[in-house]
Formats: structure tokens, C-alpha cells, sequence
């Protein structure tokens, strides 16, 4: 059954006075950290019409990976709005005043929030903001020619997950924020078909850890930030002598993440920028030499890991744990019924070994959704580059067929677009400006005014680099002695 119009499917209509029919001027499809950067921003924008579809029934960032002490890799001024519009009422420190935390926050000094802490700021503006439309699976995305709009086909979730009603609603412009998926490796992949071993991702680290400590021995894939917050949680639960623990990872070392300020720069806009401009080839071979800018590993973190396992050291002996960088498996499965085995692969040694364990965590990233399934009815007008991807423009748009571009509708991406902008795509710093420049490019004006230069290096030899004019200092008005 083709969905219909239904409003009982969207408990919030348009606008007032508005048709169901009166097409949006934006909907927003996923609700993470993205969108609802773009939700917060144009929230106080009264000409807007956006609405925003979630299929889960709240909002939820990384629940598995919250694990006490773990913080954000950026500062908390990477909240949702706060590099864009400072003044907002959505930002972290407005978060900190209405819940009466100003003053622990000042006095704790710390610049680098917990991730719980971040989860929890999430929620509260979710609580908060209007257009949010929790419980809403979109399901098709089409354009219509004859109205010259994006038709949006959801389905209402009820709470026991059953679909609950079927509805529709039209826009102009669609935000695609649906986010990454677990990603495992396919020489990984018969591990999930253990079911009577542990092998979980990390994104469900939390909710299985305790039938991982159970376990005699485990193993942890991945040398990422994942990989060594949890490798650190578990050798924490550990008894000193008995740990049993073994650390893989495919990179040359367990290096610390690329944080020196020049470093940093090329997760500003000037880079994202610079990155767009290059040709295919050239972006593609980039990506894959930044690892270290953006898988590396915290150094407070990796500090914290050689301090445990030095203090295990200080009654004589040595923690029972392996930590084995340069490491690839090239194949895995199940022996018996309740352990796996891993068959490894030393890169530089070109040396080959086994690993028996009783438990493993895949904390082996993520990757893009594809935008395929959701975007299949717009298939017939995307562009797509020599590795079939979807061609993505300066202004984050699919770019599609003139006959739906000429009529001023567009879909804009979020956290798609790795290929085309660069490492800084997934990158909580850029949220806010790119939400803005979206915002900025949807109504068509300087809605919010977005910095000219961001970095003191110049990417490119092809322009000068600017240099804003100063500001100049208002002048004041001389008090008149008027005895």
C-alpha cells in the first residue's frame, strides 16, 4: 500500500493556517548530533518551516561507549551552536545554567567534557526544541515534477516498535543526518556467527561488558580511541596478575592522535575548503594518509593505560596482558562451541600465528550509511563520481539533475560527504558551521555571518591568504563636566 497523506501520522501539522499539503521548506531526516545542530539553529527562525523524522523513539549518542571518564576528543565550545551563534539559548553553557552548574563546571577547569555529559546536553536540548519528530521512520524520498517538490514518505513508530500509521509530507529542501553504521572487516565477519562467543562491537561495549568479564580471556581488535578506552576499562576490571587480556591493531603503533594547533587546522573550514577543491584522485590518496589525524589515540588516554599497567608492576611480575601493534587477522572463526580463533598477520614481519580467546570486541570504527536505500526513488538524478559516490558541492548538496536543482530544491548532506570535504566530516567542531552555511544556503541569505578565514596556515598556492580587516575599537563619547 502506497503511504497517503495521513495527519494522524504527524501529530505536529505545518504551520498555522498552513495545508498538510504546503510543501516545507526543509525536513531533516536522522537526529544526531548533526541535525539537531541544524534543528537548534533554526529553531529561532520564524520564516523557517522545518521538521526533523527520527525512527528511534529518543535521542541516543553511542550509548556503549559512555564509559566513566571518557571525554570528547574536542572542546566543549564544539557544542551544537556555540561556533556559529555564541548567543544561542542551545548552547553547552546555557545547558550548564539551567541545571545550576555553572559554578562546578568554572571551579573543575576542564575543557574537554565526558561523553555522558555531552549525551546528556543532546537530551536536554531534544527536550526542549520544537520540530523534533521522534518515532518517525522515513521510509522513501522522491521528487514530484509536476509540483516541483521532494515528496517524504514516514511511517510512525509506536512505542512497542510496531508500525503505528503511515503519513507524508512534502519539501523543498531535504537534510540527509542519518549517520554511520558499525563497520566490521569482512575477514571479521564469521565472528558474529559465534553465538555461543562473546564477539561484540564496541557500540554495544556497555551493555555486554559484563558477560566479557566473565570470560577467561579476551580480545580487543582496533587501535583506535575505542579500542583503547575499552581495553583500559577492562584492565581496570581486571585482577592484577589474571587480566589475560590481549590488544590488536592494524596500524604501525598505538599513536597518540595528531593535537598540535597547526595540527588542528585541518579541521577548520579554510581546510574543508582547500579539500574540496582538489581533484578525486588527490582526495581519495589524502584520506588515506591522515589516519593519525583522526583514528589516533588521546594521549591522556594512552598516559592512563601505561599507568595501570605500571602500577601492576610494583610487587614484581608483569600485568598478563599483549599489546601487538601492526597486526592484521586474516581470518577468524569459531573452535568448538565456545571459544575463536584468529588467525594473525604481522605486517612488517610478513610472520603468521593463531590466538585462541574466549571473548572479542570489535572496536573497528564506523562507517557512512549508504544513502542508497532512503535516496533510491532519486536515483535517476544523481551524479555520482568514478567510484560510483555521490558528487557532493561546496555547499554540502547531492549534486543532482538540473530539472530538480533548477526548480530550488536540494538535498543537503551531514556526515556523508568524507569524500568530497575531508577528515573534518564527522568532526564535532564543524557542526555548528556547517549547519549554519546550510542554513545560510536554504533561506537564501547571511542568515548567520560565518568566518572569512579560520587557520593561519594557507592550504594552496593559488590565493593570497586573507587577512580580515581589523576591527576598529568603538569610539566613546567624552563626559561633559557640566558643573
Amino acid at each position: 500500500m502506497s503511504p497517503q497523506s495521513n495527519p494522524a501520522a504527524d501529530p505536529h501539522p505545518n504551520l498555522p493556517g498552513q495545508d498538510a499539503d504546503t510543501p516545507r521548506d526543509l525536513v531533516g531526516i536522522g537526529i544526531g548530533p548533526f541535525n539537531l545542530s541544524l534543528a537548534a539553529l533554526a529553531q529561532p527562525l520564524a520564516e523557517l518551516d522545518a521538521v526533523f523524522y527520527e525512527q528511534r523513539t529518543a535521542f541516543s549518542w553511542h550509548p556503549g561507549l559512555l564509559i566513566d571518564g571518557s571525554r570528547l576528543q574536542v572542546p566543549f565550545l564544539a557544542d551544537l551552536v556555540t561556533l556559529a551563534d555564541p548567543a544561542s539559548p542551545w548552547s553547552f553553557l546555557n545547558y550548564l545554567r539551567h541545571r545550576d552548574r555553572l559554578f562546578p563546571f568554572y571551579f573543575a577547569e576542564r575543557f574537554h567534557i565526558q561523553r555522558a555529559e555531552y549525551d546528556a546536553y543532546c537530551r536536554w536540548v531534544c527536550e526542549n526544541l520544537t520540530g523534533l519528530r521522534f518515532g518517525h521512520q522515513v521510509d522513501a524520498v522522491r521528487f514530484n515534477p509536476e509540483r516541483d517538490v521532494f515528496e517524504v514518505d514516514f511511517t510512525q513508530i509506536a512505542p512497542d516498535g510496531e508500525a503505528e500509521a503511515l503519513g507524508r509530507t512534502y519539501a523543498r529542501n531535504i537534510v540527509l543526518g542519518i549517520g554511520t553504521e558499525p563497520y566490521v572487516p569482512d575477514p571479521l565477519r564469521p565472528l558474529v556467527e559465534a553465538p555461543a562467543v562473546p564477539v561484540i562491537h564496541a557500540t554495544d561495549y556497555l551493555a555486554h561488558r559484563e558477560t566479557l568479564l566473565a570470560a577467561e580471556h579476551i580480545t580487543v581488535i582496533g587501535s583506535g580511541q575505542s579500542g583503547a578506552e575499552i581495553f583500559l576499562d577492562l584492565l581496570r576490571h581486571r585482577p592484577a596478575g589474571r587480566e589475560k587480556l590481549h590488544w590488536l591493531g592494524r596500524t604501525e603503533a598505538f599513536a597518540p592522535m595528531e593535537y598540535s594547533k597547526l595540527g588542528l587546522e585541518h579541521f577548520t573550514p579554510d581546510y574543508t575548503r582547500y579539500f574540496h577543491a582538489l581533484a578525486e584522485p588527490v582526495r581519495d590518496q589524502l584520506l588515506d594518509s591522515q589516519w593519525q589525524l583522526h583514528k589516533g589515540i588521546d594521549a591522556a588516554t594512552l598516559a592512563a593505560i601505561h599507568d595501570e599497567l605500571y602500577g601492576r608492576t610494583m610487587h614484581g611480575g608483569w600485568p598478563d596482558t599483549v599489546l601487538t601493534p601492526g597486526v592484521r587477522v586474516r581470518t577468524a572463526g569459531r573452535l568448538a562451541t565456545t571459544k575463536v580463533e584468529l588467525h594473525l598477520e604481522h605486517i612488517q614481519q610478513n610472520t603468521r600465528s593463531r590466538l585462541t580467546t574466549d571473548a572479542v570486541v570489535l572496536a573497528t570504527g564506523y562507517r557512512e550509511r549508504s544513502l542508497d536505500r532512503i535516496l533510491a526513488g532519486l536515483d535517476p538524478y544523481m551524479r555520482r563520481d568514478s567510484r560510483e559516490r555521490p558528487r557532493i558541492d561546496d555547499r554540502y548538496r547531492l549534486v543532482l539533475d538540473p530539472a530538480v536543482t533548477g526548480s530550488g530544491c536540494h538535498v543537503y548532506v551531514q556526515n556523508a560527504e568524507r569524500h568530497t570535504h575531508g577528515i573534518g566530516t564527522p568532526d564535532l567542531g564543524l557542526a555548528a558551521w556547517r549547519s549554519a552555511g546550510i542554513l545560510n544556503s536554504v533561506t537564501g541569505k547571511e542568515t548567520y555571518a560565518l568566518p572569512g578565514r579560520t587557520a593561519f596556515t594557507t592550504f594552496g598556492l593559488e590565493q593570497q591568504p586573507l587577512i580580515p580587516a581589523a576591527r576598529k575599537a568603538p569610539v566613546l563619547t567624552p563626559l561633559v563636566d557640566r558643573r
